[in-house]
């Protein structure tokens, strides 16, 4: 060979070897960062970026991934990687001991969400971001959680989320990462306490069913009067409206019998004004017989005497005869 072809022989491997180095490509929703003989030079972003061999190299980070086996196991898994992911990222950490404020100790998976915002501050300001986020996280829990009491820890899952949140995300600011959520997947107390727990939720149960069928028959009774009342108000005035339409009925009815009855005396006092009798002879003899008839119509009834004239009733019915003969005339 030629010291011509050598040299460019040189040459075309020196090209590849620069081309290999030089060119990165770095897919969407990741970044490098980017040293120049040690220094901090730049953060690349999506696409493809050339770099100068020997002189730039992208910086390396502490990255954790979760993986399952075969057997259904979470494995943990720390390396180093150049890439860093900036999609929002799940930790799911193990389960660690806390102690409440009335020194009840249990045991509580947390997960945790978060995004680097910047990945110069995430590689520099802290050595091992992952395993601080961890640290951190279990810190801040048991504080939190020491400041609950054990029906509180349990109740207020969402008020412990969002506290853990604020204070992570304050205290990570400045390792360039934004925590976006903080979620307790379990709180795991001991047996005894789920035990006194478990007798307390059935002993509140007893006594709010007890509560329940008192405020039941109370509810009932209640029901029952108000219904009797109701129905007595109905018939007193069913009993009321059936007493004046009564009233009503006998005053008209007498209104009628007297209106006939006038009426009747009237013909019959014309009639006996045109046969020149005595009216009120006439009446009078007619009461005496209607109340003669009276007295004389029970069952043992005895006349004892006569209240009026046998001369004068005897000569009533003389003149009826005489009314009577001349009508038919």
């Amino acid at each position: 060979m030629t010291p011509t072809l050598v040299i460019l022989l040189l040459a075309a491997i020196v090209i590849v070897v620069m081309a290999i180095k030089g060119f990165r490509i770095v897919q969407q929703a990741e970044t490098m960062v980017v040293e120049r003989l040690g220094k901090y030079h730049r953060t690349l972003h999506s696409g493809v970026n050339v770099l100068w061999p020997f002189f730039d190299r992208p910086r390396r980070i502490q990255w954790r991934y979760s993986v399952t086996d075969a057997n259904g196991q979470k494995i943990i898994r720390k390396q180093e990687v150049e890439k860093i992911d900036l999609r929002e990222t799940v930790y799911d950490f193990p389960r660690q001991s806390v102690i409440t404020r009335d020194n009840v100790t249990m045991t509580i998976d947390a997960i945790l969400y978060f995004q680097v915002t910047d990945p110069a501050k995430a590689i520099y300001e802290i050595a091992n971001l992952p395993d601080a986020i961890e640290k951190l996280t279990q810190t801040t829990l048991r504080n939190v959680i020491g400041e609950l009491d054990l029906d509180h820890t349990l109740t207020s899952r969402e008020t412990i989320n969002s506290k853990l949140r604020a204070i992570l995300d304050d205290a990570t600011d400045k390792w360039g990462v934004k925590v976006n959520r903080v979620e307790l997947q379990e709180i795991s107390p001991p047996e005894d306490v789920k035990g006194a727990m478990e007798k307390q939720m059935r002993a509140e149960r007893d006594r709010r069913a007890v509560i329940l069928e008192a405020e039941g028959q109370k509810q009932s009774a209640v029901l029952k009067a108000e219904g009797h009342r109701e129905a007595q108000i109905t018939e007193a005035e069913g009993e009321k409206q059936a007493a004046i339409l009564r009233a009503e009925g006998t005053a008209e009815a007498r209104l009628k019998v007297a209106e006939a009855e006038a009426e009747s005396i009237k013909r019959i006092t014309e009639t006996i004004k045109e046969s020149k009798g005595d009216p009120a002879g006439y009446l009078v003899a007619i009461r005496y017989v209607e109340a003669f008839k009276e007295m004389v119509s029970g069952k043992d009834n005895k006349v004892v005497y006569l209240p009026y004239e046998a001369s004068g009733l005897i000569g009533s019915i003389g003149m009826i005869k005489e009314m009577f003969d001349k009508s038919t005339k």
